[in-house]
């Protein structure tokens, strides 16, 4: 059976994904769709023109890993695109935000994105394609938005890694690297004073779709808007004390 399987499908980049694989894949068989809110994924059905097999769960929760892992090796599947886009971010300086806020961000971003991917592996084969959702936050410390910002730094380093190892194999490994994305993220994470952040929002759709072109050009990295790669460049070249110092006060944070 080849599928593409896909995290924090619900709403935002995710259900992207699932909407818009189908155009480059084909001949999947399925899509599989992981994520807390059911009615969201149910809906999402009408939108993709393969059939959906839906495991609605937490993904900080084992139950949802021992499901997909046992349906993988009963259906012997064959992954064709693993999309890593389950995730959320909260800002607020570091001492004010609540440590579950804090340490889901971890687990969330960081600990489940590692666990479905090591389930996922040996599932993988020459061809498949593993896309894990960074952030342009990822290229540099950010005061007001700290445990996100690291934890998207782990999966742009992970991802890199990941993607010299598996190259043999024939896999390829990209790290989608927005900026801000206009969908529900910001419902949760808020808002910093006087952030430039809502002057330069991307639509999902444009985000993905590059993403999913990129991925075919075995870029290990995808960043999206003219902005997030002027960001990039810059956190090339200055220092990380700068650049956290500009964003500090940027983001009116101690």
């Amino acid at each position: 059976m080849r599928i593409a399987v896909i995290t924090g499908a619900s709403s935002g980049i995710g259900r992207e994904f699932a909407k818009q694989i189908p155009k480059l894949y084909k001949h999947l068989d399925e899509i599989w769709v992981a994520a807390r809110r059911t009615e969201r994924l149910e809906e999402l059905k009408k939108w993709v023109p393969v059939p959906v097999r839906i495991f609605d769960g937490d993904m900080q929760r084992d139950y949802i890993f021992e499901r997909i892992g046992r349906e993988l090796d009963r259906q012997k599947a064959d992954i064709r695109m693993l999309v890593n886009a389950a995730g959320y971010g909260k800002t607020g300086a570091f001492g004010e935000i609540e440590p579950e806020e804090q340490l889901g961000m971890v687990a969330l971003n960081c600990q489940a994105l590692t666990k479905i991917t090591q389930i996922c592996l040996p599932y993988l084969s020459n061809g498949s394609r593993i896309v894990n959702v960074a952030s342009a936050a990822a290229f540099a410390p950010q005061p007001g938005f700290a445990v996100y910002a690291a934890s998207k730094s782990y999966v742009y380093s992970l991802s890199q890694a990941l993607g010299a190892e598996l190259r043999s194999r024939g896999i390829v490994v990209t790290a989608v690297c927005p900026g801000p994305v206009d969908t529900e993220f910001f419902l949760r994470s808020g808002s910093l004073p006087n952030s430039f952040k809502d002057s330069v929002r991307a639509d999902a759709g444009d985000v993905v779709r590059q993403a999913l072109m990129d991925s075919v050009r075995k870029k290990p990295v995808s960043v999206y808007g003219t902005a997030m790669k002027i960001l990039r460049a810059a956190a090339g070249i200055l220092p990380d004390s700068l650049i956290a110092e500009i964003l500090r006060r940027a983001n009116k944070i101690g």
